[in-house]
């Protein structure tokens, strides 16, 4: 059994993955920065912590990891337009959440990232739109760079749609939909595979069973 610590632990995947991780022998760790999230974590079964990505160091996100075996990085600075917060939450949360795992001596890494944040963007491209492709993709690569045992799964459009429990994943997908409950699944899932470490993984609805998809990479 392992614990497991969720960056960002109040986010639409990250708030099914805590219901994905009752079914398996695991502890979930909320991460969240608002006590007020409290009582819907508990309830989902995760154990709470307070944590503001933006706010704390390196060594804040190392304490907070204390006791727990794996990050989980699904934290994300929302459709808001708020170009900043893409830097602050989706690249420096992530940075400061892999030096954290060094720190805490946590091995296991599994970060959310977006398909496609390596390509190239046209010269039309929004600045927030710009600005959230450049932290993911940054974000990715120095997990890439790191010596943690990553994964990193890049999820296509996210859809509320209910989960279908059957999912594409490669390295190479084509761009489609896929369920925020059908992406849970998979990080919980890619947890407990030794294969899947230092795997990137393109993530899209499709037809292959979770468990399936994560053994055939």
């Amino acid at each position: 059994m392992s614990r497991i610590a969720v960056v960002g632990g109040h986010g639409n995947v990250a708030r099914h993955l805590l219901v994905e991780l009752r079914r398996t022998p695991h502890d979930a760790v909320a991460l969240v920065r608002r006590e007020e999230y409290r009582d819907e974590l508990e309830r989902r079964g995760a154990e709470v912590r307070l944590l503001d990505i933006e706010a704390a160091d390196a060594a804040a996100f190392a304490e907070a990891f204390e006791g727990c075996d794996v990050v989980v990085f699904a934290a994300g600075g929302g459709p808001d337009g708020n170009i900043e917060r893409k830097r602050t939450v989706d690249l420096e949360g992530s940075l400061k959440s892999i030096e954290g795992a060094r720190l805490a001596g946590v091995r296991r890494f599994v970060q959310v990232s977006a398909i496609g944040v390596d390509d190239p963007l046209p010269d039309d491209t929004s600045d927030v739109w710009r600005a959230y492709v450049e932290a993911k993709r940054d974000a990715d690569a120095a997990l890439r760079a790191s010596d943690l045992d990553w994964t990193i799964l890049r999820p296509g459009r996210l859809t509320d749609d209910p989960a279908t429990g059957h999912v594409h994943l490669g390295p190479n997908a084509a761009r489609g939909d896929v369920t925020r409950a059908d992406v849970a699944a998979v990080i919980a899932a890619v947890i407990d595979v030794d294969a899947t470490i230092g795997q990137q993984w393109d993530l899209v609805g499709g037809d292959v069973p979770v468990h399936d998809a994560v053994r055939r990479g």
